[in-house]
């Protein structure tokens, strides 16, 4: 009954099943690692996390505690008491009614329950197994007899003919159980070491999970960054609009004022010279000379009209009669070119110190140019002095500052050289050691693309993994995350292509490091994600 008892507390009230790595929330109730881990995924993105036991509210995802004392007892528990499974196999002496079946005796060949397994005979030559259906399968194909012995040599169950005249006999030889304990013991230890492989992928699976967690974070907040810019954006851009059409609707009804003005004067002068000609028709039509003569003759009568109206109205018509587009324009452009600046000065990317080379690592036979951007490789030893941070034997350098928080990237032209290396190390790397410690990429301090024969590899600790599909590399970005533990690597051609990202928990500050034995490589950049 006590066993009982313990066996329901040792339940998780998720899956109902008994604890699989158990692990308690700050309100005190456990549950399974995988379990509680799926009941917050699917909280993520709601206004709290919860306890599915007691509905207490979490702020934050609670951190998850592994619980020793119970997963001890969880297995304590498991060994002292393994799961049953029914055979499935009836007792043969049962005649009126299915009584599970107990222990099979081999000699009878029959199935025992409890109460005929006490009466049943308890001489030796009566071997009883687990309930079997099938007693053949435990007696000798050849023989016909118990399988009581185990052959080390030919690793098979044998009978004691076996041993004695058959074509075993000779050999090495155990009892069953003898050879099952030694069986029992080496899965055991078997279990051990998959036991402790397991808590290293539980290990390597929660970091995972973490990992993703974060990238799921930072993801949601450069998508609030980006909205927001976005939004901003938009909202500029309807004030520069309207400002704009302000500035045309403006100058359309100054236009139209001034050209209606100059109609209304035409108009007047229209009316009276038709008020002058019919003047003149009329005394055209006379017959009497003498009225014709007598008639008043009016100024301008017989005057055309001077060129100097014309040309005051034509030049009205230049400066007043039409839209002034290049103060349009200028609007425009005024108002884009501010837009852009805020974006320059308020988005992702500022502009930092340059990265220079340092000539103090170069190795003796590399040219560094006078702005310290290029580097070549020479025939001729430079014949630098020998200080302690110069490669001696390795022909590489690296940059004169480091980077030891925040997003930076910066970009490398190699189309100048068949063979080479780019990358980043930490400074503690080895300067005069062996070859596989002061190498970029062949030790657990440096990560590095490189090209060698027409192939593209990227290279950490040694480790080489060759990348498909991406022959004549001219131009490579190096992109580092400092807090996030990651560098990686892009092609610059059109568009963009991702070669490949290093993840790892950085403890030194991160130097730009180059290796070329042709040709020349030359740096650009120093940038930084704000």
């Amino acid at each position: 009954m006590a066993s009982a008892d313990l066996r329901k507390e040792l339940d998780c009230s998720i899956c109902l099943n008994i604890y699989t790595d158990p692990v308690t929330l700050r309100c005190g109730h456990n549950f399974c690692r995988v379990c509680i881990d799926g009941v917050l995924d699917l909280q993520l993105g709601s206004a709290h996390y919860a306890c599915p036991e007691c509905r207490k509210r979490f702020r934050s995802r609670p951190a998850l505690q592994k619980n020793i004392t119970l997963c001890n007892i969880v297995e304590s528990f498991r060994s002292s008491h393994p799961e049953q499974k029914e055979s499935g196999i009836s007792c043969t002496y049962c005649i009126h009614a299915s009584v599970p079946a107990v222990k099979s005796c081999l000699l009878c060949e029959a199935s025992l329950c409890d109460n005929h397994l006490n009466v049943h005979s308890k001489s030796p030559e009566h071997v009883l197994s687990d309930p079997t259906a099938s007693p053949d399968d435990r007696k000798c194909s050849v023989h016909k007899k118990v399988l009581v012995y185990y052959c080390t040599e030919d690793a098979a169950c044998i009978c004691v003919s076996c041993c004695l005249i058959g074509e075993h006999k000779g050999h090495q030889i155990e009892s069953l159980e003898e050879a099952a304990e030694k069986k029992k013991k080496l899965m055991r230890n078997a279990i051990h070491k998959l036991g402790t492989k397991r808590r290293k992928t539980e290990k390597r699976v929660q970091s995972l999970q973490e990992r993703k967690r974060k990238a799921q974070g930072k993801a949601s907040g450069e998508t609030e960054r980006v909205t927001a810019l976005f939004r901003d954006l938009r909202r500029q851009l309807e004030e520069l609009e309207m400002r704009v059409r302000g500035e045309i609707s403006g100058q359309a009804e100054r236009v139209s004022c001034s050209v209606s003005d100059l109609i209304q004067q035409l108009e007047v002068q229209k009316d009276e010279l038709c008020r002058r000609m019919r003047q003149m028709e009329e005394l055209c039509d006379a017959t009497d000379p003498l009225a014709v003569l007598q008639e008043p003759v009016h100024g301008g009568w017989f005057e055309e009209e001077g060129d100097e109206d014309v040309e005051r109205q034509n030049k009205f018509l230049l400066t007043a009669g039409d839209l002034d587009v290049a103060l349009i324009s200028h609007t425009l452009h005024a108002g884009l070119s501010d837009i852009i600046s805020g974006i320059n000065g308020a988005s992702y990317m500022q502009e930092i110190a340059e990265i220079l080379l340092d000539v103090n690592t170069a190795g003796y036979y590399l040219h560094i140019s006078d702005d310290q951007k290029t580097v070549s490789w020479s025939d001729i030893s430079q014949n630098r002095p020998e200080v302690p941070e110069r490669f001696q034997y390795a022909p590489q350098v690296l940059s004169s500052r480091g980077f030891s928080a925040g997003r930076h990237y910066w970009d490398a032209d190699v189309s100048g050289s068949d063979e080479w290396r780019v990358g980043m190390c930490y400074p503690s790397m080895e300067r005069k050691g062996i070859k596989s410690q002061s190498v970029i990429g062949s030790n657990n301090k440096s990560w590095c693309l490189h090209r060698t024969a027409d192939q593209y590899l990227v290279v950490h600790d040694g480790n080489k993994t060759q990348l498909a599909d991406s022959n004549s590399v001219e131009r490579v970005r190096i992109y580092l995350d400092y807090e996030a533990g990651q560098i990686s690597f892009y092609d610059l051609r059109d568009p963009i292509r991702h070669l490949h990202t290093f993840a790892a928990t950085f403890t030194e500050p991160l130097l730009v490091a180059l290796r070329v034995w042709e040709g020349c490589i030359r740096i650009s950049g120093g940038k930084q994600e704000m």
